[in-house]
């Protein structure tokens, strides 16, 4: 992942740099590059919750469990210079309560200063329970038509909170006797992980196991790894629930999915996570009569349930509790949502408990001391490009792209250099053109 990120890096700044040399400006040095990044895994410490470290001296942290997916921590921060000291806590993604496998996020009583999320700063999530009816309903639905029912999931977390729920539907001898495909590699990996983390499970997904029973496996459940095997679900007829990825139906292999049953009046299309303006997911919860899957036309016969009730972040209310922990009087910082989920949060923190609340803005400078916090105001204004300007760039850069791609497909030809994923990525790349281009 880190990896990955860095290569991320490097692109974005040669792309940013080539975009400023046709504005007459400077380059773009990269945050990190690859080489920085392997450089700093070889100093990477695995380090458990609850245990204060002391990574440099005059700083001493603690990790604290965020109850958002397996992993996630709140940390608590204590800098200590010329003889003052500050204790800083940064609430990372919060969970919500009595939310499925993780415990709920760990309370925390003291701070001077306190950044905290607002994903859902402005929202209420729906009642659990009536998520899992809608969900069962769902399936009852597909299986009395002989049709399936396709879930768009995210790898982490959301995929093993789906694969929990049908567990739990199998041991009540709820679920029909049909076929549950987890149909994505790196979901299939991500639920291995899961399986071999109990200790981080709460307790509710402890009793399961104490049981004897896998929260995350039953008899007809099928990971399907391979491509054949992806292929060969929709060659079955029959009733099955499909967890595919991506969450948002933009990509992978929840497009086949889509392709070969949308149309299908009796199958269910279940959207369980948010889903972004412009996505595929949002056409289809927007109510859209046909969407566009590979160059195609898809009619949406297939009946659609949004249940909104499976998010793993902590809505509004469940914020609001964990602030209302503090004994302290801490400083309020909002960060990590939309500017009306932040602007919501912050306006409501004051109003319940007094608090004084700031929302950073792009680019402000914060300099937190022991008993204030200075904000400094953006050296200077930077304005964002319009969204045609930034399309045309990325027009630009396409092109020379390309080119560049034309010239190593012609010297990869001459060397048998060409192989079957080359060409299937490079299709990938076409249909998303495509699909841009026909809206």
């Amino acid at each position: 992942m880190l990896l990955d990120s860095a290569h991320i890096q490097e692109m974005d700044a040669e792309w940013q740099t080539r975009k400023n040399q046709r504005q007459g400006k400077g380059e773009i040095l990269p945050l990190y590059t690859i080489e920085d990044a392997e450089a700093s895994i070889k100093s990477l410490r695995p380090t458990e919750r609850n245990q204060l470290i002391e990574p440099e001296p005059g700083i001493k942290a603690r990790l604290r469990n965020a109850g958002h997916i397996l992993g996630s921590s709140i940390l608590e921060l204590w800098v200590e210079e010329n003889n003052d000291s500050i204790k800083i806590v940064f609430s990372g993604d919060l969970g919500k309560k009595n939310q499925l496998i993780v415990r709920d996020p760990h309370e925390v009583f003291d701070a001077d200063y306190l950044f905290i999320e607002s994903t859902y700063g402005n929202r209420l999530h729906r009642p659990f329970e009536d998520s899992k009816q809608e969900l069962l309903e769902a399936i009852n639905y597909s299986v009395s038509h002989g049709e399936k029912v396709i879930i768009p999931a995210f790898a982490v977390e959301r995929t093993q909170e789906m694969v929990y729920i049908l567990g739990e539907f199998y041991r009540q001898g709820l679920l029909p006797d049909i076929p549950v495909y987890l149909d994505s590699p790196l979901a299939i990996r991500a639920t291995k992980i899961f399986r071999k983390n109990k200790k981080y499970y709460d307790e509710e997904a402890q009793a399961i196991v104490d049981q004897g029973f896998d929260p995350f496996n039953m008899p007809n459940l099928q990971f399907t790894e391979s491509t054949e095997e992806s292929i060969a679900i929709n060659e079955k007829s029959g009733s099955a629930v499909i967890i595919a990825a991506n969450g948002m139906c933009t990509a992978g292999r929840i497009k086949h999915h889509l392709k070969h049953n949308l149309w299908r009046p009796g199958a269910s299309i279940v959207i369980v996570g948010f889903q972004a303006q412009g996505t595929t997911g949002r056409q289809i919860v927007d109510g859209a009569k046909q969407v566009k899957i590979f160059r195609e036309n898809v009619s949406v016969k297939a009946k659609v349930f949004t249940i909104g009730g499976f998010s793993a972040h902590a809505d509004q209310k469940d914020l609001l509790e964990w602030i209302g922990n503090f004994e302290s009087k801490p400083r309020v910082l909002v960060v990590h949502g939309e500017v009306a989920a932040s602007e919501a949060l912050a306006k409501t923190i004051r109003e319940r408990f007094s608090l004084s609340v700031h929302v950073p803005r792009w680019k402000e400078r914060l300099v937190l001391k022991p008993r204030e916090v200075a904000y400094e105001e953006p050296r200077e204004a930077e304005r964002m490009p319009s969204l045609e300007t930034a399309m045309l760039n990325t027009v630009i850069d396409l092109e020379k792209e390309l080119k560049a791609l034309k010239r190593r497909v012609k010297a990869k030809e001459t060397q048998g250099r060409i192989e079957e994923d080359d060409l299937g990525r490079l299709k990938f790349v076409q249909e998303e053109l495509q699909t841009i281009l026909s809206k």
